[in-house]
């Protein structure tokens, strides 16, 4: 079977369950993912964060970014750039009034109300969304590798962390040349310092 075809699988069964998660539960355990995120000292001592914003059943990681602000935090979140396949960053400083929905429906900058950031050495803390993540790092994604490729294109390596629900560790997740695993991966009930075998 190739690793295509069990990514796919897991992916697939992983979403099933996901969506299966009443909105009240989402919202509990989203709330207590939010808190265990807070209290990281690499989160505490992180000028620069860049979340995402959630969309469907994910983890509402929005309750993250709205925290970034204020707690201070220069606030970075990611655009879509469907010419280059790739994710453009903009600095937020207002989510209600500098986000709209862009490629995918997701809620993203709006290119003309805050300023695109280039420099990625400035960030010190990266919230990733995923599917599904091993207890050693691995990190399925949706499979358009966007966030891989933006991982790729930086020259320092920020604390890589990922909320989701418990219900979202998965086994044996194949990894390619291309992924990149996560430093963190903070649940409803756990924060887990992934470490790679």
């Amino acid at each position: 079977m190739s690793v295509q075809t069990i990514k796919q699988g897991i992916r697939k069964a992983i979403l099933a369950q996901r969506e299966q998660l009443s909105a009240e539960a989402r919202a509990a355990y989203s709330a207590a993912i939010t808190g265990r995120l807070r209290q990281m000292p690499e989160y505490r001592q992180a000028d620069a964060v860049l979340g995402y914003i959630n969309f469907g059943a994910e983890f509402e990681s929005e309750m993250l970014v709205r925290q970034a602000l204020t707690d201070g935090k220069v606030l970075l979140l990611p655009k879509v750039n469907l010419a280059t396949r790739e994710l453009d960053l903009y600095r937020v400083e207002d989510v209600d009034a500098q986000l709209a929905p862009g490629a995918y429906r997701i809620r993203e900058p709006v290119a003309g109300c805050c300023a695109r950031q280039d420099a990625l050495e400035r960030i010190d803390f990266i919230l990733l969304p995923g599917v599904a993540f091993g207890r050693d790092g691995a990190r399925l994604g949706y499979g358009g590798g966007f966030f891989d490729k933006l991982l790729a294109r930086m020259a320092h390596r920020p604390v890589l962390v990922a909320g989701a629900y418990s219900m979202q560790l998965a086994a044996g997740i194949p990894m390619e040349a291309t992924d990149r695993r996560i430093d963190w991966l903070v649940t409803e009930s756990e924060t887990i310092r992934c470490v790679s075998d």
